[in-house]
């Protein structure tokens, strides 16, 4: 199994509004992917800092599937005690799930274990096939799930409640998703074929999240991003800006193998803003 998608490949150069000046940045690693916290009103204190850090780290022990975490006991074991945090993914997964028509399906984890043994042959359950009894889950035969397509954007709301009131100013929260608190922010949007496309300003309160399967081309010479059934990727790059990040995290996997009305169709449903979509040929379309 691959790490995240590299986004930050794709989200490049985040730069405050004209006029005001360098901010503050913290760098670090979140979820597989670089992360960063620019901070207009100064250095954040070392103890929020910290705080953000244990935060990350709790999450990773939940979501990761590259150490002991609640999902890899999950899909070792079939069934497992998960926190409310799981439930919480698992149910915005649930409802970009139906939204998409099953295209966002965290049970494409099966998927990627046959692509890494170069053995095929096992049918995907998919996501619906999850038993839950209160906080108890329950896999399918033969099931195991990623959340790697909204846990980042997860990361990268839970960042930004703990900043909400600490009197930082204007903050670009980017854990592999971004979204600004109390303040516009330009980002560079790039296709990894077409190069840069241009910039978009994220709007205070608001997330963006991208996806574009040639961002990580794996050994077999395809992308990162395949859909529940080995659909192939329809555009180059999409990015999705919703109200939070976790939601525009999954709404821009799905939407990579979705046509263009059912990505509106899709977008209607689940309240989001703006998507852009990129094609093979590099032209930029706005919905």
């Amino acid at each position: 199994m691959i790490g995240r998608r590299q986004v930050l490949t794709i989200l490049a150069g985040a730069a405050l509004a004209p006029g005001l000046g360098a901010a503050a940045e913290w760098q670090g690693q979140a979820l597989g992917a670089d992360a960063r916290i620019l901070i207009r009103g100064g250095e954040a204190p070392a103890a929020l800092l910290a705080h953000v850090r244990t935060e990350i780290a709790a999450l990773e022990a939940v979501f990761s599937l590259y150490r002991d975490s609640e999902l890899t006991r999950l899909n070792r074991d079939g069934a497992a005690e998960v926190s409310e945090t799981m439930i919480d993914a698992l149910d915005l997964a649930m409802r970009v799930h139906r939204a998409t028509n099953g295209l966002f399906d965290p049970a494409v984890q099966v998927l990627w274990r046959q692509r890494v043994s170069g053995q095929g042959g096992v049918p995907l359950q998919p996501f619906g096939g999850l038993r839950r009894q209160g906080t108890r889950l329950r896999l399918a035969p033969g099931q195991a799930l990623t959340l790697n397509g909204i846990a980042q954007g997860l990361a990268t709301d839970r960042v930004i409640r703990m900043l909400t009131g600490q009197r930082l100013g204007q903050v670009l929260v980017d854990l592999g998703e971004a979204r600004a608190l109390d303040g516009d922010f330009r980002l560079e949007l790039e296709d990894p074929q077409a190069g840069v496309l241009g910039q978009l300003t994220l709007r205070r309160g608001r997330a963006v999240a991208t996806s574009a399967p040639g961002a990580m081309i794996l050994a077999d010479g395809q992308g990162h991003i395949m859909g529940p059934q080995g659909q192939p990727p329809r555009w180059s790059t999409v990015s999705v800006e919703a109200d939070s990040a976790a939601l525009a995290d999954a709404a821009s996997t799905a939407f990579v193998l979705m046509d263009r009305d059912g990505i509106a169709r899709a977008a209607d449903a689940l309240n989001l803003h703006a998507v852009r979509l990129v094609d093979d040929k590099g032209d930029l379309t706005t919905l």
